[in-house]
């Protein structure tokens, strides 16, 4: 048996939702587990305010787990050569982050800092601003999301360097468990020129909270 590294478990984390998509389960069973819910929290899945109930959680988590039909590589293989050799930071501030977490399905919500340093080619700013998006709405840890983001810009746009963060408050912990509110959680990924020039790095690191 192959030894378990946390490379392979990051791999297999990256390209679950391909896999996954021909086997999941219908939109039928889906409805029935929502109703086996309702039940469970001891409500009455029939009763009138939550007859549509099932239908409307299914469409929801449609919207909030699209990511899994998205394909990183294909939002960044469209790329632009003709920049005039601009060779300095590339950075998108503030992107919005709306993820659930994997481990209690509840929400995080919070803005991701997103820089490269391109080398000949460039990415269009939309496709920067959807590649989180494609990871975010998916079952995660923000610590796997963060990594995700910089692989994916470092490995498609070979990219001399890529500095991401993100910074998110967890419902998991403000609404349950400990219920401490206002906590803010903290990713970084720092990668080629950002991980070895710490003049740029803080150049980076400025412009995240600046106003």
């Amino acid at each position: 048996m192959d030894a378990v590294t946390p490379d392979s478990l990051l791999a297999e984390r990256c390209t679950c939702g391909a896999d996954h998509l021909e086997n999941r389960p219908s939109r039928e069973q889906a409805l029935a587990a929502v109703r086996t819910l309702l039940a469970w929290a001891g409500d009455n899945p029939d009763r009138e305010g939550l007859l549509d109930t099932p239908k409307r959680v299914v469409d929801a988590y449609g919207e909030w787990f699209a990511g899994y039909e998205g394909d990183p590589a294909k939002e960044l293989s469209r790329t632009f050569e003709d920049v005039q050799g601009y060779d300095d930071m590339v950075m998108l501030r503030g992107i919005d982050v709306q993820s659930h977490c994997e481990h209690h399905m509840a929400p995080f919500l919070g803005k991701a800092w997103v820089a490269y340093m391109p080398t000949g080619k460039v990415v269009g700013l939309s496709k920067l601003a959807r590649l989180v998006e494609i990871y975010a709405k998916r079952l995660q840890t923000q610590e796997t999301m963060t990594m995700q983001v910089a692989d994916a810009i470092e490995d498609h746009l070979s990219a001399a360097g890529v500095a991401v963060l993100i910074d998110a408050e967890h419902q998991c912990m403000s609404t349950r468990g400990v219920r401490h509110h206002d906590v803010s959680t903290i990713t970084t990924q720092f990668r080629g020129v950002f991980k070895t020039d710490k003049v740029l790095q803080q150049r980076f690191m400025d412009l995240v909270i600046r106003k």
